[in-house]
């Protein structure tokens, strides 16, 4: 018997407002020291009342807008009632039959995954364990947190990682939240099942909890379609339970039976009033939503004939997109499209791999960079006009990265521009030939690495001024 998974995702992510969602708090996630954003509101005490924050809610409707869902023009909060050390109040401000965003949609490798609901409820506290007891840190209590909910429609590991990515990339275009898994912004819970292949009833559902990387998400959700699969295949039964991941085992264990709805007790936030929207409210925040990632990837593709792996990069990283679009407008008008076209691939290459390289080794980040995108171009159109040769063109983007200068400058400091008097190149090759006669005596018995070899002391010699492909022709017509 073959099974087949069914995978539903539960994300959740802190959104990046000023303040916490029912008082005037720091929300504040780089903050080292315990309990100092916190105040009467956040740490429950008897009395106090919510204050819903506006621009959290505004956040949430504007990632349903992104993903198409239908936005609610009357909403609520509710009470989730539960009782952990993490939860001051003993129930956790939530929504429950009446979200924000409901029925949208993400589409994955070509496949819609629906999205079920996107709600904002408030986060937990932070427990610490040590050998000693555990302790509370109040300062997360209380932050806006949002929480999408998938339905069973991810039919691999593979897609629930690319179905969470492509979420984070949404996140942070919208500006709802920066969705850094590292610092546990962004926490995703998986739910998985399996059932017979073709078969239409769902199997049972099991919650795997603590997947702090996408990396995770994918191990522990085909660790679990295996174990359900085995366990199915000699006779067994799945429990409807919640699981957690173990890192160090590189498997899911079990913690809990998974509780149902009615355990929580939900009912209507009595403190806080129903939320009413007007159609133009919704126009209005819809209006602020910029290109998002799937169009702006396929805008790419399509504008600049990019391929696949090159607009993936530009789009996973929207800073360094927007420097790409940048260098490529101040390539030139009056090239003709052949020129044109040569001088984007060359921007996308050279940004991608050489200054990408470059900014990865020092820790910097595209922000850092000194080389303006008016200089990248013109180092580009260089290039492109063999004013420079390739090795001459990674030593001058080398120094423009440390400098800032501008590379014709550097490249008529340097003596670096590209030989174009054929005697020139000439009179350094036969001086190659001369000092490198076992070399010379390979070229000639057909070994091709040799050519290299000497094509290479050629370049050295003329520190990086040859056109390493002109010189080649001319080294062979030498030896000919």
């Amino acid at each position: 018997m073959k099974y087949e998974p069914v995978i539903g995702l539960e994300i959740h992510a802190e959104l990046a407002t000023k303040s916490k969602m029912f008082c005037t708090c720091r929300n504040d996630p780089e903050e080292t020291k315990a309990n100092v954003n916190v105040c009467p509101i956040c740490l429950g005490h008897p009395g106090t009342l919510p204050v819903p924050n506006k621009a959290a809610i505004n956040e949430v409707i504007k990632v349903g807008l992104a993903l198409g869902c239908q936005i609610a023009l009357r909403s609520k909060f509710d009470r989730k009632n539960y009782f952990y050390p993490d939860l001051p109040k003993g129930y956790q401000i939530s929504q429950y039959d009446l979200p924000l965003c409901e029925a949208g949609k993400l589409t994955v490798d070509g496949r819609d995954i629906r999205v079920t609901r996107v709600h904002l409820e408030e986060d937990t506290a932070r427990l610490q364990h040590d050998s000693k007891g555990s302790l509370v840190d109040f300062n997360r209590a209380g932050v806006p947190l949002l929480e999408l909910v998938t339905e069973p429609d991810i039919t691999s590991a593979a897609q629930a990682k690319r179905f969470a990515e492509e979420l984070q990339l949404i996140l942070r275009y919208v500006g709802a939240s920066s969705a850094d898994m590292e610092k546990g912004l962004m926490r995703i819970e998986a739910n998985v099942s399996v059932r017979e292949e073709g078969a239409k009833k769902l199997g049972t559902k099991v919650e795997v909890k603590n997947l702090n990387s996408f990396k995770t998400v994918e191990r522990a959700s085909e660790y679990e379609v295996r174990r359900q699969s085995e366990a199915l295949a000699h006779g067994g039964k799945i429990a409807q339970e919640t699981r957690g991941w173990d890192e160090a085992g590189q498997k899911t264990v079990s913690q809990r039976s998974k509780e149902e709805a009615q355990e929580y007790r939900y009912f209507p936030e009595p403190d806080i009033p129903i939320l009413i929207f007007e159609s133009q409210d919704i126009e209005n925040l819809k209006a602020q939503l910029p290109e998002l990632p799937q169009d702006r990837r396929a805008r790419l593709r399509r504008e600049y004939e990019l391929g696949g792996e090159a607009a993936d990069l530009l789009v996973r990283d929207k800073a360094l997109g927007e420097y790409f679009e940048h260098a490529v407008s101040e390539l030139g008008e009056d090239l003709s499209p052949e020129a044109l076209n040569l001088r984007i691939q060359l921007t996308s290459n050279y940004l991608t791999s050489d200054l990408l390289g470059l900014i990865q080794s020092s820790s910097f980040s595209i922000e850092d960079v000194k080389i303006t995108p008016e200089n990248f171009a013109e180092l580009i159109s260089m290039i492109a006009e063999k004013k420079i040769s390739t090795p001459a063109a990674k030593t001058v983007l080398k120094e423009m990265f440390g400098t800032g200068a501008d590379p014709s400058h550097i490249v008529e400091e340097r003596g670096l521009a590209q030989m174009s008097d054929e005697q020139g190149i000439r009179v350094i090759l036969q001086q190659v030939i001369r000092d490198n006669e076992k070399a010379v005596s390979e070229v000639r018995a057909g070994k091709e690495k040799a050519v290299k070899f000497l094509v290479g002391q050629a370049m050295a010699q003329s520190k990086g001024a040859l056109d390493p492909e002109r010189a080649e022709e001319l080294l062979r017509q030498l030896l000919s």
